[in-house]
C-alpha cells in the first residue's frame, strides 16, 4: 500500500531519516515501488522531486538525505500503483497553483467511484489516478475561498477540508495529506493493516517532538538535520517511524499543523440512529 510522510517545524529543516524510512519502504520493506516524490516548501513555492521508480534504490533519494533543501514543511508519498500507469503524471504529490501559492496534495487508499461521482471543475488530472482527480475536486471547492489577496481564515479552510474528507470516506480509503503553502492539512481514515484482510484504521500517525542540537541523539529520533536552537517538529506518517510518542489520529480525523504546532483538529459528526 502507498505510504505518506509529512514535517511541519517551526525552523527549516532537511530530512534525514525520516525519507530514508520512507524510502526503504518504497521497494524495500514496504514492497512498494512504483514511484516515489517529495515537495519541499519554499515560502509559496516548492521544490519537487518525483520518480516513476523504487525510492529505496533511488541515487536522488540519497542525494537529497544529505544535500536536501531546508524547509519548514514537506509532503512526501511512496506508490503502490492500483489505477493509472508507472508513469511521471501518475506520481505523487501532486501540486498546482492558487490563490498565488502552491498546494501539494498526495493520497493513500482507493476511491474507485470518485469519477462518476466527484466532479473536478475547471481542474483537470494530468495522470489517471483516483487520488489526482480527488485533488482537482478539492480545489474546485478551494478557489472560492482564494479570491481575495490574503489567504482565507483558518476555520474555514478546516471545515471545507473536513468536508471534502467526509466525501471521499463515502468512496471508500481516503489518507490524505494537503498544503496550501501554510498550513498542512491530515485526513486519517483507514489501510491495510499487516495481517489484516480488509483496511482498518489507523490510516495515520502523528507525533511532536520539541528538539534541542545539544541531544546526541537528536537527529536519530527526529529524522531531521537540527538548526542550533530550541526548535519544535510535527511528523504525520503512515505508520510510526522514529522516536517515541507517535499516536494513531482517529478515523476521520482531519488536522491542521503549522510551524511544528497543531492549530485544529476536526472529528467526523457520530451517525445519527
Amino acid at each position: 500500500m502507498c505510504e505518506l510522510l509529512a514535517l511541519s517545524s517551526s525552523l527549516p529543516v532537511r530530512l534525514t531519516f525520516s525519507l530514508r524510512a520512507l524510502a526503504a519502504r518504497g521497494g524495500g520493506s514496504g514492497g512498494t515501488g512504483d514511484g516515489w516524490g517529495v515537495a519541499f516548501y519554499q515560502g509559496p513555492d516548492v521544490a519537487l522531486f518525483r520518480e516513476p521508480a523504487a525510492a529505496a534504490d533511488s541515487p536522488l533519494v540519497h542525494f537529497l538525505e544529505s544535500h536536501g533543501p531546508a524547509t519548514d514543511l514537506a509532503l512526501s508519498h511512496i506508490r503502490h500503483a492500483t489505477r493509472g500507469a508507472i508513469s511521471l503524471a501518475n506520481t505523487q504529490p501532486f501540486v498546482r497553483e492558487l490563490g498565488g501559492q502552491t498546494h501539494a496534495f498526495a493520497h493513500n487508499g482507493d476511491l474507485p467511484g470518485i469519477f462518476e461521482a466527484l466532479a473536478p471543475g475547471r481542474y483537470h488530472p494530468v495522470g489517471q489516478t483516483d487520488s489526482e482527480h480527488a485533488f482537482c475536486v478539492l480545489l474546485e471547492r478551494l478557489r472560492g475561498l482564494w479570491r481575495g489577496s490574503a489567504p482565507p481564515g483558518l476555520e474555514d479552510r478546516l471545515s471545507l477540508v473536513a468536508e471534502f474528507a467526509a466525501d471521499l470516506r463515502a468512496l471508500g480509503p481516503a489518507n490524505f495529506l494537503y498544503a496550501d503553502g501554510e498550513v498542512l492539512f491530515a485526513h486519517a481514515h483507514r489501510r491495510k493493516q499487516t495481517g489484516k484482510a480488509h483496511p482498518e484504521p489507523p490510516g495515520l500517525w502523528m507525533r511532536q517532538g520539541h528538539c534541542t542540537p545539544d541531544d546526541p541523539v537528536a537527529e536519530q529520533q527526529t529524522g531531521v538535520s537540527l538548526r542550533p536552537t530550541h526548535q519544535t517538529v510535527v511528523w504525520l506518517a503512515s505508520v510510526p517511524l522514529a522516536g517515541d510518542g507517535w499516536r494513531s489520529l482517529e478515523e476521520g480525523e482531519v488536522v491542521a499543523v503549522r510551524g511544528g504546532e497543531l492549530l485544529g483538529r476536526r472529528l467526523p459528526r457520530p451517525a445519527v440512529p
